[in-house]
């Protein structure tokens, strides 16, 4: 201020400086700094501020503009992308139903779903222009790392019939949705550095032909791809093995269970292929109801697949599947880690879990048992006719249990003081709803100790940390939002390599 000889503000710093000052302070606080003047205001966009781009967007006709005025100031330039469509503003009632709820897809001889509101069709309209606007902003981003896109509009569909039933309606001619497919090919094919895509529950953006606008050279060296979408009608395939061989230097891979076929284990256990660290596979049962499980792998090209990725790691969602297809599916040499039941009509039998226990006790670190009943008076226990409680045997096989979650199954008072005994604090989490916990008999008549208190007080001391059970089960978000959940517990397990 000095050598200029006049009264020289902080305005008068180059840009470069103010970039360099901005990039210690966090996010919100660079917003409010930014209007201090309209040099600081051109300043707050710079490229080196913003490398990641985190939006969780609300499926809301006010977030458009403030949508449009980032990503025409970001969209261009940032190198990691990530949204998610948030269902936490959708209407209740007036149609439209939670994935995996178990109802058979409307066709041939069935009945069709019922007609949505208007608000919901509004809904529907107000997410197709958000994924417009987000597409077209990053359409020519060449320096694209990691893109990542969730949309939590499965909450809308009727059991995979939304694409056929309901965008007629807010898109009558298709223009719309053969945009969105178009700009997402545009992306793919003008990429020069991605190494992360993945989508999830994306209603028609993906389609079996869009990898095919990749390059080779991109292709061969993408780490991680994630394609789960059970909005594609019959058969259909997101990707084949023979595309799946482009892309030798996967490290982590997400997929539709019933896409994942014995040809491509064999693919990814060819020489040629890197090592895979992490699978993640969705199995959904209305997915097997129009695929066959007879073209997954065996366990033999499990075998092979692990010689080649020693290091391989498997997690596991299922929605609704019966226990007869889970046994079908659960190969004693998957190297399972984690795995997620969410069922609204199936239940998981004890034979499943005491399966579990057997087979992958020296990998399994997370067990998550949902089960959205609606009579909260008769859950399935899964100790019935057994002389020793299937979660307490997982408990006491798998030593790397780090994380046990359970609602709607009945879980006996002694058993799970037990389990936290066996596990100790190892058990880093261990969410059992109230409505879950039975006491038998024998301990409600001892009149000289309380026994919620003193089961409380057990089970603390087992864990060695304070303990109470889930008292609102609105509050655990792996039952409430189980579709948000596995999304990012699969991006986080992912990128744990």
């Amino acid at each position: 201020m000095s050598v200029c000889g006049e009264a020289v503000g902080a305005g008068s710093l180059p840009s470069e400086l103010v970039v360099h000052i901005f990039s210690f302070l966090a996010a919100p606080d660079r917003l409010r700094a930014s209007a201090a003047c309209s040099h600081w205001r051109e300043c707050l966009f710079s490229p080196a501020l913003w490398p990641r781009l985190r939006l969780s967007l609300r499926v809301s006709p006010a977030e458009r503009p403030r949508l449009e005025f980032l990503m025409r100031k970001c969209g261009w330039f940032v190198r990691e992308l990530r949204v998610q469509f948030a269902a936490d503003n959708y209407p209740t009632g007036g149609g439209g139903a939670a994935a995996g709820e178990g109802a058979a897809v409307a066709g041939d001889g069935e009945a069709p779903p019922p007609p949505l509101s208007p608000r919901w069709l509004d809904l529907l309209r107000t997410y197709l222009e958000l994924v417009l606007c987000v597409l077209s902003s990053v359409r020519n981003n060449r320096n694209l790392q990691k893109l990542s896109l969730f949309g939590d509009i499965s909450i809308l569909q009727q059991h995979g019939t939304i694409s056929n039933t309901y965008l007629g309606k807010v898109d009558p001619d298709g223009k719309k949705i053969k945009q969105i497919q178009q700009l997402f090919e545009e992306i793919l094919g003008n990429s020069r550095q991605l190494k992360w895509l993945s989508c999830g529950l994306m209603l028609q953006i993906v389609t079996p032909t869009s990898l095919s606008s990749l390059s080779n050279p991109i292709a061969n060296t993408m780490e991680h791809l994630s394609l789960l979408d059970n909005h594609i009608p019959g058969n259909t395939t997101l990707i084949t093995a023979v595309e799946l061989e482009r892309f030798v230097n996967l490290r982590s891979l997400a997929l539709d269970f019933c896409d994942f076929t014995a040809e491509m284990a064999r693919v990814l256990a060819d020489s040629n292929h890197v090592p895979l660290h992490r699978l993640s596979l969705l199995v959904h049962s209305v997915s097997i109801m129009h695929k066959s499980l007879d073209n997954m792998p065996k366990d033999e090209n499990w075998q092979a697949l692990t010689r080649n990725s020693t290091n391989l790691r498997v997690y596991i969602m299922a929605f609704d599947v019966k226990s007869d297809d889970m046994l079908r599916i659960l190969k004693p040499s998957i190297p399972l880690e984690r795995i997620h039941f969410d069922s609204y009509v199936t239940y998981v039998s004890g034979a499943v879990v005491d399966l579990i226990s057997r087979q992958y006790d020296k990998f399994l670190t997370h067990f998550i048992l949902m089960n959205d009943v609606i009579d909260m008076s008769a859950f399935p226990d899964l100790s019935d006719n057994r002389n020793e409680d299937p979660l307490v045997l997982l408990a006491w096989r798998c030593t790397r249990l780090s994380l046990l979650a359970v609602h709607g199954y009945t879980v006996w008072a002694h058993n799970l003081i037990a389990i936290a005994r066996l596990r100790g604090s190892d058990l880093k989490v261990l969410e059992v709803t109230e409505e879950s916990i039975e006491f038998d008999q024998g301990e409600l008549a001892d009149q000289d100790v309380d026994p919620v208190h003193n089961f409380i007080e057990q089970v603390s001391l087992g864990l060695g940390r304070p303990w109470h059970a889930v008292m609102d089960i609105e509050l655990l978000s792996v039952f409430t939002e189980p579709t948000r959940h596995f999304y990012r517990e699969m991006q986080s397990f992912s990128e744990g390599i």
